[in-house]
């Protein structure tokens, strides 16, 4: 009879691992794709100039790597580090917030909107 509930235990414990495993890998593939930040953007002064970047920036993203491209072809790397925040490198520089609508608020006073 011990040895009939030692098994019965042993089985338990084994669905309760493979069932355990399973709603973590479920979890991992349930968390959201990144935003989609690609595109062309207008630069708003608010209130600084668009220095660097000129009036139409450009991001390509693969993944929650983003390359930014200003109006003279220069790049500055950047990175997604949450869903709603970017940290950017130089020569740009600057912490972004991304808004529902896509825009971007950047640390250095500069708005960006998506086209």
């Amino acid at each position: 009879m011990l040895e009939t509930v030692n098994t019965t235990a042993k089985a338990l414990l084994a669905v309760a691992a493979v069932l355990g495993a399973a709603a973590l890998v479920t979890a991992r593939q349930a968390q959201a794709a990144p935003p989609d930040l690609g595109g062309n953007y207008r630069c708003q002064p608010n209130p600084l100039p668009c220095l660097w970047v000129g009036q139409t920036p450009s991001i390509t993203q693969t993944g929650t790597g983003l390359v930014i491209k200003n109006d003279k072809g220069e790049v500055a790397a950047a990175k997604l580090t949450s869903d709603i925040t970017i940290s950017a490198g130089g020569p740009l520089n600057s912490y972004g917030v991304i808004r529902s609508d896509h825009a971007i608020d950047w640390s250095n006073g500069n708005t960006w909107r998506k086209q």
